[in-house]
């Protein structure tokens, strides 16, 4: 008998995920902030907290993103209690989502260095 792998969890996830990629870019052009974008939600088992992390466009101005967006949680969460049909929308952490950089980085020094790593001498 196959297992449910898709949780509730994971439903809710991805619905506030795209409601609130929508939210912070209002959000953005609305208050003048730097731009950023949702990259992923993360929901608690209870559904009482979600940790948003978000990507800069400009990453030199994301903890500016970020701080504003922290500031606007409680508007953007009440916002998007109107959207969402969830008896208990959780309270929303924006986090600044450091992968892009780090993969950016990651590719950087691969292209500085296309011989790869030296090979170890033979004795």
């Amino acid at each position: 008998m196959p297992t449910k792998s898709f949780h509730r969890t994971d439903r809710v996830s991805a619905q506030l995920r795209r409601e609130l990629g929508t939210l912070v870019h209002e959000a953005v052009r609305e208050h003048g902030l730097p731009s950023v974008s949702v990259s992923d939600v993360e929901v608690t088992r209870d559904l009482a907290h979600a940790k948003v992390f978000v990507t800069a466009l400009l990453p030199d101005r994301s903890a500016e993103a970020v701080k504003a967006l922290k500031e606007l949680a409680r508007e953007i969460r009440m916002e998007l209690a109107r959207r969402v049909k969830l008896r208990h929308v959780p309270e929303l952490h924006f986090h600044y989502d450091d992968s892009v950089d780090r993969g950016e980085r990651i590719d950087t020094l691969l292209r500085e260095n296309p011989a790869g790593p030296a090979e170890p001498d033979e004795a």
